[in-house]
This record gives C-alpha cells, structure tokens and sequence, in this order.
C-alpha cells in the first residue's frame, strides 16, 4: 500500500507541476509576443522624414528602425532578434522561464519564443491584416 501511495503521489505533483508550470510558461509567451510586437512598432516608426514631408512616401530607415526596436526591447528588460526587410520590422524574442515544481524531477526551465512585426502606416482607416 505505502509504494502504491509513494507512486500516486509522485503522479499527482507531476501533474500540478504540469498545471502551474504550462500556466506560467504560457503567460511568458503571452509576455514575449507582447514586448515583441511593441519593440516592432517602435521600429516601425522610424521613417524616413524628409522623404515623407517632400512627397509623401513612408518609408523606414532600417538602421534607426533596428535602434528603435532594440532600444525598446533594452527598456522591458528583454533581448532578441531584430530584422527589417523592405518597410516590415520583425522581431524575434527567446525567453526562459524557471519552473517552480518540475524541478523536482530535472526541468529547470522552460524556454519560450515570441514574434512580432509592425510596418508603418499614414492615416489608418481600415484593419490591415
């Protein structure tokens, strides 16, 4: 009976340590994908100012846009990828989230991905998808 007790134990934390860690592993994407599409929108906003007030083109100026991202991303304490191809800044985050019960059978932490892209607009009317 004590092994039988021993193993259903061992089970039942297992599985609240699935519960509590997914939960919090989870909530860290969500967290990465935010601060990622927030870092792409501040790139985003780095347009070429002199184009757009002589002929009104919106265009990026890709070394100000990766600046921008990564200076947003220094500010919420994150790290990652920036790229800009063509007027579409994507940003790319990979985060680690320490576990609080898988631990105790080796899992130390979870590694979680966020993503994000933002290209300027000029007068927004309609949803771009």
């Amino acid at each position: 009976m004590t092994a039988f007790v021993v193993v259903l134990s061992i089970g039942i934390l297992a599985l609240a340590g699935l519960t509590l860690d997914g939960g919090l592993a989870l909530a860290a994407k969500v967290k990465a994908n935010g601060e990622a599409e927030a870092a792409a929108r501040a790139g985003a906003q780095a347009i070429d100012l002199t184009a757009y007030r002589n002929n009104g083109t919106v265009a990026l100026v890709p070394a100000m846009a990766v600046a921008d991202a990564h200076s947003y991303l220094a500010t919420v304490g994150a790290s990652g990828t920036v790229t800009v191809s063509g007027d579409t800044v994507t940003v790319t985050i990979t985060a680690s989230q320490t576990t609080q019960l898988l631990g105790m059978v080796g899992i130390s932490s979870l590694t979680v991905h966020g993503a994000g892209s933002a290209h300027p607009q000029r007068g927004v009317v309609t949803i771009d998808p």
